[in-house]
């Protein structure tokens, strides 16, 4: 039940980039929004990780490997904040649409815990990344190149002094990099 909470979590985050998409909000809105997320969720990760707060969602929604380190939910909003503001809207949203909805796919697909994905999930993560991309407007060799790189980035798990780089912050950003060169050589 803990990982079905989590996976609708993660769903929820596609307010974000589907209020430009969709609602037509300005992206400059967008932008604040995912400033003031990230400070937030900054406020929220020193409250937790100094001790000074021991509420039930954090028990809820957090791993065991993330009770010493900076929880997922955290390298999400860092995802998409960085994604956001560095790169345009147009590539910017639909990478952060590939960690809102191929993330808990790849997630409800696997459960495997940190081992290596099969084929197909790789597969089921790459065409609906790829689905995403196209919907919103990436020409196709981007959203190829853009859905590749997200399938990399969720299957892959760096591990740097024994902690594991979350795909929370990694599917975002290696999306838009992929999508922009993608762009770039078109």
């Amino acid at each position: 039940m803990a990982e079905l909470r989590r996976r609708l979590v993660h769903t929820l985050g596609a307010a974000v980039p589907l209020a430009w998409l969709l609602a037509g909000v300005p992206w400059p809105w967008v932008e604040a929004a995912l400033v003031g997320g990230l400070l937030l969720g900054g406020a929220l990760e020193c409250v937790r990780l100094g001790g000074a707060a021991d509420w039930a969602v954090f028990d809820a929604l957090i791993r065991e490997y993330e009770r010493d380190n900076p929880a997922g939910y955290f390298l999400y909003v860092v995802g998409f904040a960085v994604t956001g503001l560095v790169f345009p809207p147009a590539i910017a949203a639909p990478a952060m649409l590939m960690l809102a909805f191929g993330d808990p796919l790849s997630g409800l697909l696997h459960r495997g815990g940190l081992g290596r994905k099969a084929p197909r999930v790789m597969g089921a993560t790459f065409a609906l990344c790829l689905v995403l991309a196209v919907t919103a407007g990436v020409p196709a060799l981007a959203a190829a190149l853009g859905a590749l790189a997200a399938t990399a980035a969720d299957a892959l798990k760096p591990v740097v002094r024994g902690y594991v780089v979350d795909d929370n912050l990694t599917i975002p950003m290696a999306a838009a990099v992929a999508m922009w060169a993608g762009v770039a050589l078109a």
